[in-house]
């Protein structure tokens, strides 16, 4: 196989609204959140009650079904609040912070000293095995498995997102620790894959094996480059993790704490000071407000990319594996016959619908109108043209629609995640909301194999 692969498929996205390459503050916040809800598959047992101090490191859930897997606090501080919902769920877990990030003396170590088992138990005590997601389904990684391969993108293509060359261009000591770390647990080492033609510092890092791909998004998705690379088959079993993960697996064995600090980009076209900044998992945006502005209640505030993110307000949090926030304005204005205007030159349309494809080169102040409402599910062509994935989309959500295994099976669900078919949503001259259809796929694959 070569090394090289270039996807003719996809979509640029042109949003304006890009983070400059800058990191402005450090914001943490009076309180930082743990959600469970965010892990696909996980029935949380709490660990902790209200009142209890933690350190960063302190176990606060672990899993019910895989006890030896952890989720510990990102800041050292009080429980202040359990928060639960129908049936007792629990929704989230608050801790209000001191300010001193004192943290659970792991210890250092030399990775190369160290066995499998070793790197293992580590990642598990630290908490920081919940950053290893599993495919097929997207879930964490299960401990008593050993992966193929462990695969990590090293350039996102996502609209706005946050660019891995800024935010990781200091870390790299600490990512090539965690990739020798995990090297450890995978019969086929991990596989790199980066941007072709830029100039990633990320290339510095040995012990990996090396793809380089070309395309519009989502060419950056890991999904997408393992599907060109080693499609998953039912039995498969592989590991994904991002570069900005591997750093703090790296902090981990390096400095012998939990440091999940990170480079976020506030970003999108209704951000008041598109930039970077320094925070952690779990803040809330009510502590970004001199980036978001001063209302909240007209902006659409996501945790994540636009195509894929999760919306939240003012009281979200961002989510864990995160590192962006997209701020949109809700698009909320009623424009009457707009079907019936081609000359739109403030409208982006990815099918020309609109005069404005003559000025391919310019950025749009996009908001979250849908320009129509939800009508027939048609077989088209129209998801085929953006998704470089050798999948039939189409086929693949009625299966899930239908919970037809067999057929879910047979078109992909093995191969994708919502985020993989987040831009077949986008150009869905039907209004169907995809991404929610193979999460229910998903679901249903987890529930009737388990």
């Amino acid at each position: 196989m070569s090394n090289n692969i270039k996807l003719k498929k996809g979509l640029e996205l042109p949003i304006c609204g890009v983070a400059a390459l800058q990191c402005e503050k450090t914001v943490i916040g009076d309180v930082v959140a743990l959600n469970p809800c965010e892990f696909r598959g996980l029935i949380p047992r709490l660990l902790v009650k209200e009142g209890d101090s933690v350190l960063c490191g302190t176990p606060i859930m672990a899993d019910k079904k895989r006890p030896d897997i952890l989720f510990t606090s990102p800041v050292s501080g009080t429980v202040s609040a359990v928060v639960r919902g129908e049936k007792r769920k629990l929704l989230e877990v608050q801790i209000k912070t001191d300010g001193k990030q004192e943290s659970i003396d792991f210890g250092k170590k030399e990775v190369s000293a160290l066995s499998a088992d070793e790197v293992k138990n580590a990642l598990l005590t630290s908490g920081l095995w919940t950053s290893i997601i599993q495919r097929p389904y997207g879930i964490i990684a299960d401990p008593t498995q050993r992966p193929d391969a462990i695969f990590v993108s090293a350039f996102s293509t996502a609209p706005l997102a946050a660019d891995v060359d800024f935010t990781c261009k200091d870390e790299i000591k600490d990512i090539q620790t965690g990739i020798d770390a995990l090297t450890k647990l995978s019969d086929k080492g991990v596989v790199v894959s980066y941007r072709k033609g830029g100039k990633s510092p990320l290339e510095k890092l040995e012990n990996v094996q090396k793809f380089y791909f070309e395309g519009k998004h989502p060419a950056g998705n890991v999904g997408v480059q393992i599907h060109h690379l080693r499609p998953i088959r039912k039995g498969d079993v592989v590991w994904t993790i991002t570069p900005m993960m591997l750093a703090a697996i790296g902090k981990l064995f390096n400095e012998g704490k939990l440091n999940l600090m990170r480079k976020v980009a506030v970003c999108g076209p209704a951000a008041m000071y598109p930039c970077y900044i320094n925070t952690l998992p779990g803040v809330k945006m009510s502590a970004l407000q001199d980036f978001i502005g001063a209302y909240p209640e007209d902006l659409r505030i996501i945790s994540g990319d636009v195509f894929s993110g999760k919306q939240i307000d003012i009281n979200g949090t961002l989510a864990f594996k995160d590192n962006q926030i997209s701020i949109l304005k809700e698009g909320n204005e009623y424009e009457m016959l707009g079907w019936a205007k081609p000359i739109r030159w403030s409208q982006f349309s990815t099918s020309k619908t609109y005069f404005s494809w003559l000025t391919p080169c310019r950025k749009y102040n996009m908001d979250t109108n849908l320009h129509g409402g939800e009508r027939a599910f048609v077989v088209s062509d129209v998801y085929g043209k953006v998704l470089p994935m050798n999948l039939f989309p189409v086929y693949l959500a009625k299966a899930c629609l239908s919970k037809n295994i067999e057929d879910m099976e047979k078109y992909g669900i093995f191969e994708v995640l919502e985020e993989d078919l987040a831009v077949c949503e986008y150009v869905c001259p039907s209004k169907i909301n995809i991404q929610a259809i193979i999460s229910d796929g998903i679901e249903l694959m987890l529930k009737e194999m388990a």
